[in-house]
């Protein structure tokens, strides 16, 4: 379609995308020879293509549309008979009507490119080529719904989706993806009362035009198993109740013990506006027993830059060399998988891995499994030594997972040490970087939500260590580990296993249904939007926390989220600009503390047993659930 009529060349048209610029050369772009030419191209397009516009889920955002009606002419000259293709099975994701393949391979390039999972291709000839999978079956790749963007045809439509609603009867709004800590942005497109899909915005710094498939397939897990109404629990079971009689409960039971045996635990998904409410109306109580690391991971919040992605994620197109410490970048943040893959393909780059070996999508050395290879590293005897001393800008990548491991503290001192000595600490380059895999952590951080004076960590007050557990949304933890005397207190959007322990639910609302403020694990802070409204008597967080303190007589001192969110610029400016952090900012001269010594020999291992369901969303997903039987052997064979 983008042919040109160039003046002194032969008398017909031009494709303009492979003629060469050169001097003194006039181009015209729209005469009729190039008008001529354009119809004819899009007959060719259109010979076999079905007449299912009125069917197909990509109407409304066809690029054939588009072109057919900007180009094309208003009939055909095409008798036969159009040539049909079977409809494969792709797995529960996509949906491949092939019939209506134009043979583009966009797909094909993008899985075997970007994904880095070569699992499609092109059989046969000519009008008889088919873009498939070879050997039938699901897609593999965690980014595998990217093609339905890519596709410019009805080819690859969404299978979850199909059916659902035509582009112009949606509601569009722009937020973030919450369910890693990448901070992916989004745009969550509504009809009245429900999340219909979630697709990816173009942030270059940020998640380029990509995004993961369990952040934008599980939007069907907004809907199932929700709370909508508070509950008490009575003789064992739980009841409907009012929202008085839950605070009433609350402020009888809160009272009625000593500040110090109070304490909350914040989950993965948490807004800071949230958090920030909860922090000071348990400091108002007087209780120091607040903490963000559900997982029991040990970070040195004394400076920002222990806990960040410091060389940032569009800073990995400028490293060298990188070594991953116990992560799996592909289930963990498959988005930034992908950019280390694209700085991989660009050459001049080299990828070590400290772990258990994992099917990354891009050739890793394996340096070691456990922390004998770390101690290699720093002694300069191990052979990704030499590498790692030879790089302008080596990184490190340490898997937030690793410091909830007995030995975290140590792993953590002996990763900036390596970073220490092989000069990725300097004035113009940070190569220590943390990858969270929790959306809520990095801004629980910034605000200190960890135990005060004297306070009470995770583990501490599960195991008995408080009478009154204040969860919010905290659902990966050991629920089994809370005492049987301990009150629970339970605010949160599904009825996951918080819920299922709880003495009173308080419903909040999930990241779609609230105005909220995340930092990414780089630092990042970013603003998501209300796409729709809460179920039931569900209400945002911070409200019921700020109602709870004024009935309780500690009345917070903000009414609305605009006095919130300036009360949290005033107390930590990082979050008065959006998008605001500071590249390379805080390489401090001081190392976390741990004692390296301290290093056992377990193999470090990744944190999640498999990539689609980490949260309470995902669980609730039937979407997911079929990925899992789809790709996990364990799972299809329970199903079957």
């Amino acid at each position: 379609m983008c042919l040109v009529e160039i003046e002194k060349m032969p008398p017909r048209p031009q494709v303009a995308c492979g003629m060469p610029v050169s001097d003194g050369m006039v181009v015209h772009t729209d005469t009729e020879m190039v008008r001529k030419g354009r119809r004819g191209v899009m007959e060719f397009l259109l010979i076999n293509h079905p007449l299912d516009c009125p069917i197909c889920d990509q109407g409304g955002e066809c690029d054939l549309q588009d072109e057919a009606v900007s180009y094309g002419r208003d009939y055909s000259r095409y008798d036969e008979a159009k040539r049909a293709v079977a409809q494969p099975d792709w797995g529960p994701l996509v949906k491949a009507t092939m019939t209506r393949c134009i043979h583009c391979t966009r797909c094909v390039r993008f899985t075997a490119e970007v994904a880095g999972v070569a699992e499609l291709g092109a059989t046969f000839r000519g009008e008889s080529t088919q873009i498939g999978t070879y050997v039938q079956k699901a897609l593999s790749s965690e980014l595998s719904g990217n093609i339905i963007d890519l596709c410019p045809v009805g080819a690859l439509t969404s299978k979850p989706y199909a059916f659902t609603a035509r582009p112009w009867e949606l509601r569009k709004t722009d937020s973030i993806d919450v369910l890693d800590a990448v901070g992916a942005n989004i745009r969550v497109d509504a009809r009245g009362a429900e999340v219909l899909r979630i697709l990816p915005r173009i942030n270059d710094e940020v998640n380029e035009e990509w995004l993961g498939d369990k952040s934008r397939f599980s939007v069907d897990g907004l809907k199932r198993r929700r709370l909508d109404r508070p509950w008490l629990r009575e003789n064992g079971k739980l009841r409907p109740a009012s929202w008085d009689e839950v605070f009433e409960v609350i402020t009888a039971r809160m009272k009625s013990v000593a500040p110090g045996r109070l304490g909350a635990i914040a989950g993965d998904q948490c807004d800071v506006e949230s958090l920030l409410a909860l922090k000071q109306f348990f400091t108002a109580l007087g209780s120091p027993n607040i903490d963000c690391r559900q997982d029991g991971a040990v970070f040195d919040s004394s400076c920002r830059s222990f806990y960040l992605f410091n060389s940032t994620i569009a800073g990995i197109d400028e490293a060298d060399a990188l070594l991953i410490i116990g992560s799996n970048p592909r289930h963990e943040a498959p988005v930034l998988n992908a950019r280390i893959r694209k700085r991989w393909l660009a050459g001049g780059f080299t990828a070590g891995l400290i772990g258990m070996p994992n099917q990354l999508t891009y050739p890793v050395e394996q340096v070691g499994a456990g922390s004998g290879a770390i101690k290699a590293l720093l002694e300069g005897t191990a052979p990704f030594a030499n590498i790692l001393a030879a790089a302008k800008k080596p990184v490190i990548i340490l898997g937030a997972g690793m410091l909830a491991r007995p030995d975290g503290a140590a792993i953590h001192s002996a990763a900036w040490q390596l970073a220490l000595k092989y000069n990725m600490l300097n004035a113009e380059w940070h190569g220590f970087n943390v990858l969270h895999h929790a959306a809520a952590r990095v801004g629980a951080l910034d605000i200190g939500f960890v135990p005060g004076e004297a306070g009470k960590a995770t583990v501490q007050m599960l195991s008995g260590g408080v009478d009154v557990l204040w969860l919010q949304a905290a659902d990966e933890l050991d629920i089994a580990a809370i005492g049987k005397e301990t009150f629970v207190i339970y605010q949160g959007h599904h009825g996951d296993a918080g819920a299922a322990r709880a003495d009173v639910i308080l419903p909040g609302c999930a990241y779609t249904e609230k105005d909220g403020t995340y930092v990414n694990t780089e630092g990042r802070v970013q603003y998501s939007a209300m796409a729709v409204k809460p179920p039931g008597d569900a209400r945002e967080d911070w409200r019921i926390i700020r109602a709870l303190s004024a009935y309780m007589g500690y009345a917070l001192p903000y009414d609305t989220l605009s006095e919130l969110r300036a009360h949290l610029a005033v107390l930590y400016p990082i979050f008065s600009v959006e998008n605001g952090f500071h590249r390379f900012a805080g390489t401090s001269i001081t190392a976390p503390a741990g004692d390296m010594t301290a290093m056992d020999d377990a193999p470090l291992t990744a944190v999640f047993p498999n990539y689609y369901q980490t949260d309470s969303i995902s669980r609730a997903s039937p979407t997911m659930a079929a990925c899992i039987a789809a790709h996990v052997p364990a799972a299809a064979e329970a199903a079957e």
